[in-house]
């Protein structure tokens, strides 16, 4: 079967990373979650005490970034300076102001051809919030993951061992409504939904369902771009 080039783009927590690299990982693609490109830059501006008032010298931080396969085909892995940084990236400081640092639009320029980089050799599954849109508008498949704001919370609550009456619950789905609010209104390339993408909602899913989805999205694609090639 060909192998394509696939843009998974959704909002914050509707299971992009995860389920993408599960389907990644079943049709035999590498996978790739750009979100760590911009975690990885977060984390490093906050420990340099570089603010979103300073773009250049957040741009000057991005070559400092890279990811690295984590021997399954992901590139999971962040490395800053050649050291491993993957579960700094993750605080809870870099959630609190990923979205401001993602939303500087040199910084998003800068990103931008590694991005495309990473996809150009093909069999790869890249998640993000503006990867059909404008990462990569030439993706042989495009895929919008989507999820309402309390589904996400709850998942999120459930992944952390919380009970939806938990403080703990309402604050994760006031921080998602936030993100979702800054991701949709930023200026430079807003969380949309591309034109050609095929929305795949996963409310009540469980999430073998929903890598499901995506494989079978996938091999669908697969099968019809091998048709074209024999015609």
């Amino acid at each position: 079967m060909p192998s394509l080039v696939v843009a998974l783009d959704g909002p914050g927590s509707s299971g992009k990373s995860s389920v993408g690299a599960a389907a990644a990982r079943a049709v035999g693609y590498r996978f790739c979650d750009t979100g760590l490109l911009y975690r990885a830059v977060t984390w490093l501006a906050e420990s340099r005490g570089v603010g979103v008032d300073d773009p250049e010298g957040l741009v000057a931080l991005v070559d400092r970034v890279e990811l690295s396969d984590d021997g399954a085909g992901r590139l999971s892995r962040v490395l800053v300076d050649g050291v491993d940084h993957t579960d700094d990236v993750r605080a809870p400081a870099v959630d609190a102001a990923v979205s401001a640092v993602s939303a500087v639009a040199d910084v998003r320029a800068a990103l931008l051809e590694r991005q495309r980089r990473l996809a150009a050799a093909g069999a790869i599954v890249m998640a993000g919030r503006d990867i059909g849109t404008v990462v990569l508008p030439d993706a042989d498949l495009k895929l919008y993951l989507d999820a309402s704001v309390e589904e996400r919370a709850r998942r999120r609550a459930g992944e952390r061992g919380l009970g939806a009456d938990d403080p703990e619950h309402e604050r994760i789905l006031e921080a998602l409504r936030r993100r979702d609010r800054l991701d949709a209104t930023r200026a430079v390339a807003p969380l949309r939904v591309a034109i050609d993408a095929r929305i795949l909602t996963t409310d009540g899913n469980d999430f073998e369902d929903t890598v499901a989805a995506v494989v079978g999205a996938i091999r669908d694609a697969e099968a019809r771009r091998g048709e074209d090639r024999q015609s």
